[in-house]
Parts: C-alpha cells; structure tokens; sequence
C-alpha cells in the first residue's frame, strides 16, 4: 500500500527552488562585486602595472599612486592587532569558562558581549582623544627619550610623539576584535562535555594541563575560525583606524611611525577623488583589500581541511 503524500508535498520544489535562488543569488552579488572593482580599478592597475603594488608614491596631483604603503599598513596593523588580541581573548574565555564564579559569569559575558557591539567611530574617537594624547605623554615619549642611540631600540620607536601611529592603530583594533574573540571562544569551549573536563581531573591533570591538552585541541578546528574571524575585521576596519594612524603614505619605518591601511585611505580620499585616475587608483585598493581578505578566508579553509584530514 503506497502511503499518501504529506499536505505540504507540493511546497517542497518551490521551497528547493527559492533555496537554490538565494545561494545562486549570494555568489552573482560576490560576482558583481569582484567584476565592478576590476574594472574601476584596471586604469591605474593597467597604466601603472607592478609598480602600483611596490610604489609608495602617492600623489593625486601628479597622478601618480602606488598602494605599497597601504597594503603594508594593513598587514601590519592587522598582525599586531591579533598578536594582542589573541592571548587576552583566550585568558578571558578560559577565565569565564573554567575558574569565574556561575553567578558572575554569565554578566560578565554578557559585558564582552555589548562590548562587541560597540560602533567602531566610539572606539575611533577615544582613541584619538583619550588614548593618542596619554600614549604619547606617558609610553611614547618616554620610551623614545630612553632609547640607546644607534640601538635597535631607536629605530624601532622612532617618531613623532603625537600618539598617532601604526602601534595605537594596533592596539585601537585589537582592542575592537578582543570582545569578538573572546565570545566565541566562551561559545566554543562551552562545547567540551563536562566528562571529558571531570576525566582530566581525574587523571590527576592541573588545570593548565587540562585547557591546553584536553579543553584546545577539542575546539581547535573552530579556534582558527575564530583567530581568522578576528584578522578579516582588522584588515576590513576603516573608521577606527583613519582616526588614529597618521595617514601617512609611506611605509612606516618603525612602530611608532605614521602610516595608513587600504581602508583608511579610501575613506579619506573617495569622496575628493575627481579624476579618473584617482578613482580608479582607489577602486583598485578596494579591489587589493578584497583579495587579502579572500586569501586570508581560503587559508583558513585549507587550514581547517588539513586539521580534519590529518
């Protein structure tokens, strides 16, 4: 006896279908977006060629731009920011989910939470007025007038002591992807069964021994989804950044150095941009941004199906 179809049988192809639109819609708008910024960005990737991508000349007046500086402060802000970020995000998550007390845990949480919410203009201007003017006065400063002369030391916090530099930049970003990381990683060791906590005790293991033998590798597939959540939004951050890291064109020569990022610059300049070539030139950072970030995406993924096959 064949049994009778479900009521709502007739629904399932227009259901499959509106699914396949919505993911068949998702990878036309990546499309569209990878194929507006080529072409924006192909005057001055074509007229400029390599030297766009190794220049550090960056002048709207005589039409000539190369993104090296950018491209490097970019990087670099982004690798300090998680270099920060990423040890202290780990000590809160394991703090709240191994050794807080349960009645304070959860507001805790829930304050790295709002933190997380934060808009990144709020953290821009506190960086700026607050942060910039006591970095200066009281790390800056001293650390540059105590420097060894010819040492690396010199080289390495040399700068104006204005407290607008690529290290506050870092340290603003980290400060921005901390709450992000730090959540997640509660989340994700939340997810190791109690048991297999109560066995390591049991063993004998010291809590130590337990979070990096036991509680780390159990999440370390998500870990690196969460290290890689936290680069893709400093190297993407715009507003933050701008306000704090100089806007120089250069490449920054030490920590304390002024410089810029991909996303910095094109917020600066997009709106005055009135020739071709500067729009184009700017069109083709958004498009260099774009393609750090997917790589950084796809390492992510490559890392994780390596985890999953080893």
């Amino acid at each position: 006896m064949t049994r009778p179809a479900s009521k709502g049988a007739w629904f399932d192809p227009i259901f499959e279908g509106l699914c396949f639109g919505a993911a068949t819609l998702l990878l036309v708008a990546l499309a569209g977006v990878v194929v507006s910024l080529t072409i924006g960005g192909w005057p001055a990737l074509s007229h400029f060629g390599l030297s766009f991508f190794t220049s550090t000349t960056w002048n709207p007046v005589t039409e000539v731009y190369g993104a090296a500086g950018p491209i490097v402060g970019t990087l670099v802000t982004s690798a300090l920011a998680l270099l920060i970020a990423l040890p202290v995000a780990l000590g809160v998550s394991i703090f709240l989910v191994e050794f807080c007390p349960k009645q304070l845990s959860r507001p805790i949480a829930v304050a790295v939470e709002l933190l997380a919410g934060i808009p990144s203009i709020v953290y821009g201007m506190w960086g700026l007025f607050v942060l910039a003017p006591f970095f200066a006065e009281h790390i800056q400063l001293p650390l540059m007038m105590n420097a060894p002369a010819g040492s690396i030391w010199e080289s390495l916090f040399y700068g104006v002591p204005n407290g607008a530099n690529i290290f506050t930049a870092s340290l603003i970003l980290a400060i921005m992807i901390l709450p992000y990381m730090a959540a997640v990683f509660r989340e994700l060791f939340l997810t190791v069964p109690p048991q297999v906590r109560e066995s390591a005790y049991g063993i004998g293991c010291t809590p130590l021994e337990v979070i990096t033998s036991v509680v780390l590798p159990y999440v370390r597939g998500g870990a690196i989804g969460v290290v890689m959540l936290g680069l893709g939004r400093a190297l993407g951050e715009t507003m933050a950044v701008t306000f704090i890291i100089g806007n120089a064109h250069g490449l920054p020569k030490s920590l304390f150095d002024s410089g810029s990022t991909l996303a910095s610059t094109i917020a600066n300049e997009f709106t005055e941009a009135t020739g071709e070539m500067h729009t184009a030139a700017l069109t083709a950072l958004g498009l260099v941004l774009f393609v750090i970030t997917f790589g950084v995406l796809a390492i992510a993924r490559l890392l994780l199906l390596r985890q999953r096959y080893d």
